[in-house]
């Protein structure tokens, strides 16, 4: 199959800027189901004025502790931070790590409904520790084995009963590698939402990279993607990542291949119009990277369930996953932020 490449370099202008402004008014009607891997992220904040003497390290003189949400939990308050509602599906434990994440959900008016506890699993949490606005130090507390049978079920029976009960417009499957997001239960969702006329969207790691077979939107990074073949790509050329994509497609089926470049920016290949766009990135101040690729799939998502073509899911997933690397730690994208961005991009001054 020959591609075609149309775009590279610039955004394409809609008609006018109201075009955008009613698809950032659209996703206030959308809902969008999150499967996978939900995690606490925990960030202690201080100075480093000295070495200890016990060995040679920093001592970071903690001045303050908070606590986010991390992983699938990071894309659904991304779906939300953009209006629309999102249902999160996981399994976590029984501790005070889950404590803390439920009280964060309920504290953004987020649904916990999806949620399963377990005692044979404890709550993935990450600890950085930041010393002079560096992070110096992460500490991970986790459990990376596959849900029981027993798990599996009653997770998959909660996404059923939702499915069944309320209008989900997208499913995102967000895999850490932490469980979750097992072989058997990836194929059984993707088969439920396509039986129902559901996009997906997947986030992929390392493990069952191969078995999000007839997705909507697949979406490694670059290293993934190596990853995941098992083969060499040169990041400089264009051609060595198309041929590369070409093969997981041939693996996959999916509609859409996207591909993050990190500093390259992005690639989508639309296998059903046969075109592919290359987008590169907008200079930024980097402060974190944390989280980006969460708010990346959120906007492609959005994108997705308000029919956007590919170029546009792209560019402004794009967009936003730049935005939200100037902040520190993962934050959920700002949508008014992320509008008035892409309103100097388009380069039009009225609504």
């Amino acid at each position: 199959m020959g591609f075609r490449n149309t775009g590279i370099l610039e955004f394409q202008k809609p008609k006018t800027i109201r075009i955008m402004k009613t698809l950032f008014d659209s996703f206030n009607n959308k809902k969008i189901m999150i499967v996978g891997d939900i995690m606490l992220d925990v960030y202690m904040e201080g100075k480093v004025e000295r070495i200890s003497p016990e060995a040679p390290v920093p001592i970071v003189s903690v001045t303050e502790k908070f606590s986010r949400l991390g992983g699938a939990a990071n894309v659904a308050q991304n779906i939300c931070a953009l209006g629309a509602e999102a249902v999160l599906c996981s399994v976590i434990g029984i501790d005070d790590n889950a404590k803390e994440l439920l009280s964060i959900l309920k504290a953004n008016n987020m649904p916990t409904h999806g949620i399963i506890d377990s005692t044979d699993r404890i709550t993935t949490s990450k600890v950085r520790v930041i010393g002079n606005k560096a992070q110096m130090l992460r500490i991970d507390t986790e459990d990376t084995f596959d849900l029981t049978e027993e798990e599996q079920s009653i997770l998959l029976d909660r996404i059923v009963h939702i499915i069944e009960n309320e209008i989900i417009d997208g499913i995102i499957l967000q895999d850490y590698n932490k469980g979750v997001l097992t072989e058997t239960l990836i194929k059984e969702v993707i088969s439920i939402a396509n039986k129902n006329n559901i996009p997906t969207a997947v986030d992929p790691k390392k493990n069952n990279f191969l078995a999000y077979k007839n997705v909507s939107i697949f979406k490694p990074n670059l290293k993934e993607l190596k990853e995941g073949l098992g083969i060499n790509i040169d990041r400089k050329d264009i051609n060595s990542i198309l041929n590369a994509i070409d093969i997981l497609q041939d693996n996959l089926s999916c509609r859409y291949i996207m591909t993050t470049l990190s500093e390259d920016g992005v690639m989508i290949k639309d296998y059903k119009e046969s075109v592919y766009h290359h987008i590169p990135a907008h200079l930024r101040k980097i402060a974190d990277v944390s989280g980006a690729g969460d708010t990346v799939l959120s906007v492609a998502m959005l994108c997705l369930v308000s029919g956007q073509n590919a170029y546009n899911i792209a560019a402004l997933s794009n967009l936003a996953g730049g935005l939200v690397c100037e902040e520190l730690g993962a934050v959920p994208i700002n949508k008014e932020k992320l509008f008035e961005e892409t309103k100097k991009i388009y380069k039009e001054d009225t609504l």
